[in-house]
């Protein structure tokens, strides 16, 4: 059995480096973004996709160490 602390700490250094990234790569080309007078409504789609497929790859990875 994988010890707790160590998956803890994996996952905090992932989401680390997926904030890190977040912020240099900022909104990517896909993402919603609509502006209309003082109202903005933003929807990032293709960001929500990546994260969703990076997040899914990291589980599986998890799971098949188990």
């Amino acid at each position: 059995m994988m010890d707790f602390s160590k998956l803890f700490v994996s996952l905090g250094v992932i989401f680390l480096v997926m904030g890190l990234l977040w912020k240099v790569v900022g909104r990517l080309p896909g993402d919603i973004l609509i502006k209309k007078g003082n109202t903005t409504f933003y929807f990032p789609i293709v960001t929500s996709i990546i994260i969703s497929i990076i997040l899914s790859a990291i589980l599986y990875i998890i799971n098949r160490l188990k």
